[in-house]
């Protein structure tokens, strides 16, 4: 029985054997990896990676499509909402000791971000990332200070991961076609990342943001005198302006405390 994609689960089902290739090739899988597919809906990306693997667990949230996945013994179905997903657990049940987990998927549109920022919690064992999101989306994730792109993702994202878009995957790829242009990202974890309070990082990136057009003195500067912050930032400029090193070294700044007069 053919299953109807289901608009809850912005479900689109990739179908273009070219793209799936491109993908495969830019995963580069090998036997005896320890991956996890998010979303692997009727299988298409799924099959070329568990032949190659050896092993696959996925994550699909679709009772129906998860039934069906349980008929492949090569496959650990785990039946959930990703974001209620424990990936460190994860990893501590499928990889060897001195392996870590790669992570790829197609993800649900409507909640690409939160699955971003919720894998970013569980990022010390994590190899890799390799994503199908919306090619906008991407856009924002890779961008650069002083772009109409750059934003809140950008910098949380750009802290943790190496990114780079590796593939455009035009929109007749899918069934149903989704009405955006989609794109593939690879996302590889720092080995040694800026060592900061995450949650400070991002309630700063959040206030410094919040008034994109406003010069940061009306949102971050305040916020900072809210601190007793005594360092120097250059709170006469927009958000959109400050490289992503300055962020992290302002959150440092931060954690420390006010300085000694």
């Amino acid at each position: 029985m053919k299953h109807i994609p289901r608009k809850r689960f912005g479900q689109h089902f990739l179908t273009d054997r070219n793209i799936i290739e491109g993908i495969v090739q830019a995963i580069a899988p090998k036997a005896g990896q320890a991956m996890v597919e998010i979303g692997p809906g009727l299988a298409a990306l799924t099959q070329p990676l568990v032949e190659r693997l050896g092993h696959l667990t996925v994550i699909e949230l679709d009772r129906d499509l998860a039934r069906q996945l349980r008929q492949y013994p090569q496959l650990t179905v785990v039946e959930s909402d990703v974001l209620k997903v424990d990936f460190v657990q994860v990893a501590k049940e499928s990889c060897a000791e001195t392996q870590k987990l790669r992570v790829v998927g197609n993800l649900p549109y409507n909640i690409s971000t939160p699955i971003l920022f919720h894998l970013l919690d569980a990022v010390d064992v994590i190899e890799d990332q390799h994503f199908m999101l919306q090619k906008e989306v991407i856009d924002r994730m890779v961008a650069s200070p002083s772009t109409s792109d750059y934003g809140r993702l950008s910098v949380m994202l750009q802290w943790r991961y190496a990114m780079e878009n590796v593939l455009f995957v035009p929109p007749q790829s899918f069934d149903p076609p989704p009405r955006v242009n989609s794109a593939v990202v690879r996302m590889v974890p720092y080995a040694d990342p800026v060592a900061l309070d995450v949650k400070l990082l991002s309630e700063l990136v959040r206030v410094a943001f919040s008034q994109r057009r406003k010069l940061l003195r009306h949102t971050l500067g305040q916020w900072l005198t809210s601190r007793a912050f005594t360092g120097t930032f250059d709170v006469q400029r927009r958000a959109e302006e400050v490289p992503v090193a300055e962020y992290l070294a302002l959150a440092q700044q931060v954690a420390a405390g006010p300085m000694p007069a």
